[in-house]
């Protein structure tokens, strides 16, 4: 693996955050359109039957999916059950800069899970960095107003993205600290088929549990297919697979600054799509966020 950035490694690592940031605009396009809870099942069935063609062995008796089928279950869970519904569920309430901005504070609740469930150690620069990031979460949950921070005003949809951002940061310290079978390492559309099977079962239940609880009835249309289309292809298959790619050619550290585009995407669609202006906090939380990843990452 290199660190070298070529034209290439650049543009499947920004390919990513910008499809990641279309999905959050969709996603508050279609909070008047459908549940977001079934807006995400529907997503990952979609997925589930694209990616068949691709990886349908990863289902055979010797490919290691159903020895180790408790921990798909878990990642599907985490990751796509709960991660990708949370995130529509906290852009019914909350814009899409507010929820990707949120999210950008990741690094922080992925060294807070590893410190606190996985026993990894904290130095002291990731403890400066988590400052400034969390620093740059509550400017955005203030909107802005510093003297609010004490009398927080939280819309449901900060609380959801917070708990989406544990739910990712559990789920990636389990891809760390567990091998995957050789049959399903090998190939990344397997890999994500292991997970989407049970993660489309997972999501499948809360549709079900939200529709009993008196969800909003779906307003079918042409265009409510096409953006189903689109978060089914774009933001999971497509993201995924570019993802994979440019993290092997360029490593994971340099690609995890490329996710910090994803709010800078999202401002942007943002006021093209919805007429949202992003404001002048949008940008001071963006550079706190960065700054503290950037501390973080630098080796004592």
């Amino acid at each position: 693996m290199t660190s070298r950035l070529t034209p290439k490694t650049v543009f499947l690592l920004t390919l990513p955050p910008l499809l990641w940031a279309g999905n959050a605009i969709v996603g508050r396009l279609l909070h008047d359109m459908l549940p977001p809870v079934l807006l995400n099942f529907l997503r990952w069935a979609i997925a589930f039957f694209l990616l068949l063609p691709l990886a349908g062995p990863v289902f055979r008796r010797d490919a290691g999916l159903w020895q180790h089928w408790r921990r798909y279950a878990v990642l599907g869970l985490l990751g796509i059950g709960m991660y990708n519904a949370l995130q529509y569920m906290a852009l019914q309430s909350s814009t899409p800069i507010n929820v990707t901005l949120v999210a950008s504070g990741m690094p922080v609740w992925m060294m807070l899970t590893g410190w606190l469930f996985f026993g990894v150690p904290v130095n002291r620069k990731q403890v400066a960095g988590a400052v400034l990031s969390i620093a740059g979460v509550l400017l955005v949950l203030a909107r802005g107003e510093w003297r609010h921070v004490l009398e927080l005003r939280l819309v449901a949809g900060d609380l959801f993205m917070i708990l989406a951002t544990i739910a990712w940061s559990l789920y990636s310290w389990l891809l760390l600290r567990t091998r995957e079978p050789a049959a399903i390492r090998a190939d990344w559309a397997s890999f994500l088929l292991a997970q989407v099977a049970f993660g489309a079962v997972w999501s499948g239940g809360f549709a079900l549990g939200e529709q009993a609880l008196g969800a909003i009835p779906v307003q079918w249309s042409w265009t409510l297919a096409a953006a189903l289309l689109y978060v089914a292809t774009c933001p999971a298959i497509i993201a995924f697979g570019c993802w994979g790619a440019g993290v092997r050619e360029a490593g994971p550290s340099v690609g995890a600054f490329f996710v910090n585009l994803t709010p800078l995407f999202t401002a942007v669609l943002s006021s093209a799509f919805l007429g949202e202006t992003p404001h002048g906090y949008h940008a001071a939380a963006f550079v706190l966020i960065v700054g503290g990843i950037v501390v973080s990452a630098r080796r004592s």
